[in-house]
């Protein structure tokens, strides 16, 4: 399944040969220096029928997914005002979605490795839109907490295996830009979610909007089966706990893949954060502004429609180092600016850090798929696993530092992740390097 090659040692990242009709790199290289056997049934190349359902299929899974995980999102205030919690604890309606889906994805991802790509999707999608639309009917904090916990564990099936689908079925040369292609559909369903729940809550109810996203999900989660191509280059591979944790160990082993797993925690970790407590700061005074006009702002996730497939075709070019470090510091920039009281440089600021964000998750999360050696579900399992984590653990702490010392407190928190988050892309970037030399 894997493609084979090198990369030029001056730029460490620039395919240089090709092989059979796919482009190839130095993370194709299996751990001995020997190659990896290429398949024999053709990828799926762009400009064709079929990638055109792959796209259509993965964004529809991806819009669906965003907008049911992040539409509780705006109305955490509402939240808190109508069941009388605190801000920390009106975020855990999104903390436990993303906490279960993390603790899920250790396990999705090994299923899909047995039992098949699409199958674990479609089900997945199904019962999370399930989830929302009884959660819409649910009248005890509680109770709420309990459906957002099954839909974040729900949506791990399709978290954990969309990735993996992409990177084995997609042609090598395009794989990043698919990648790109389908991060945007998160994009896109994130912002959805955030308007849809934010624009119908201030006219009507936020049962009402929740109900809303969750009938859309179904109506995607419809399309997506009938339309999504069944998987080409799958080989199942044995659910055998000795096996799982083997290849677990490996991929913790492997000099880059922790590092990557680290910068999923710190970027998502800085970019919920944000999205989190912006709109009790934006209802608040001195702005005053309506939940509508807080929800219209999410339009600032048109800006990781056009940055992730952009970050995509720019790791052809300069490398996925160079391209992470500077999505990373243009997030870095874009929540400084927010710490200047002005809406408009508020807004700015959003749309620096969410171009910033998506593009960096676009490069991270399509390094994964091209440097683990075997069980690639697993690995993407753990990368996610690490990103969601990022978003519960940081996402609910953040509550404290608004408590404590109001948004000079959160950029503070956030500021020091992404500092954090450079470091480490320049560490990955330096290896990269040295495995280019070394081929």
């Amino acid at each position: 399944m894997n493609t084979t090659g090198h990369k030029s040692a001056a730029s460490g990242s620039s395919p240089l040969s090709v092989n059979q009709g796919n482009s190839v790199n130095d993370d194709d290289i299996a751990p001995s220096g020997l190659f990896t056997p290429l398949s024999k049934t053709p990828f799926i190349k762009r400009g064709t029928p079929q990638f055109i359902r792959v796209t259509l299929a993965l964004f529809s899974a991806g819009l669906a997914t965003f907008a049911l995980l992040y539409c509780v999102q705006p109305i955490l205030p509402v939240l808190s005002h109508d069941f009388g919690v605190s801000p920390a604890t009106s975020s855990l309606s999104l903390s436990l979605s993303t906490g279960l889906m993390a603790i899920g994805l250790l396990f999705t991802g090994p299923v899909s490795d047995a039992v098949g790509r699409k199958s674990v999707m479609v089900v997945a999608l199904m019962l999370a839109a399930a989830c929302t639309l009884i959660c819409a009917f649910m009248q005890s904090w509680n109770a709420i907490l309990l459906m957002r916990a099954l839909i974040g564990l729900s949506l791990s099936g399709v978290a954990a295996v969309a990735m993996t689908y992409l990177s084995e079925e997609i042609h090598p040369s395009v794989v990043a830009f698919s990648m790109g292609l389908y991060i945007s559909g998160n994009s896109i369903g994130g912002m959805s979610g955030r308007l849809v729940s934010g624009v119908l809550t201030d006219f009507f109810s936020w049962r009402i909007a929740v109900a809303v996203v969750g009938l859309f999900a179904l109506a995607s989660a419809i399309m997506f089966w009938r339309i999504l191509p069944p998987s080409k280059h799958f080989r199942a591979s044995s659910l055998k706990p000795r096996k799982m944790l083997i290849n677990f160990t490996l991929h913790w082993r492997d000099s880059g893949l922790p590092m990557l797993f680290a910068e999923g925690f710190l970027l998502m970790g800085s970019f919920v954060t944000m999205f989190n407590y912006i709109g009790y700061r934006l209802l608040s005074s001195p702005y005053h502004l309506s939940q509508a006009v807080v929800g219209v702002i999410s339009v600032v996730y048109l800006m990781g429609t056009y940055s992730s497939p952009k970050a995509g075709a720019l790791t052809g070019i300069y490398g996925r180092g160079p391209v992470l470090i500077g999505s990373t510091a243009l997030m870095l920039v874009g929540i400084l600016i927010t710490a200047f009281s002005p809406v408009w440089a508020i807004f700015i600021g959003m749309v620096l850090v969410t171009g910033g964000f998506f593009a960096a998750h676009s490069v991270a999360s399509g390094w994964i798929g091209r440097r683990a050696r075997r069980a690639k579900g697993q690995a993407s399992s753990l990368y996610l696993f690490s990103y969601y984590a990022g978003s519960s653990v940081a996402g609910t702490l953040g509550g404290y530092f608004w408590n404590s010392f109001g948004w000079y407190g959160i950029t503070a928190f956030i500021s020091l992740m992404l500092i954090v988050a450079i470091i480490v892309g320049y560490r990955l970037m330096r290896l990269a390097e040295a495995r280019a030399v070394m081929v």
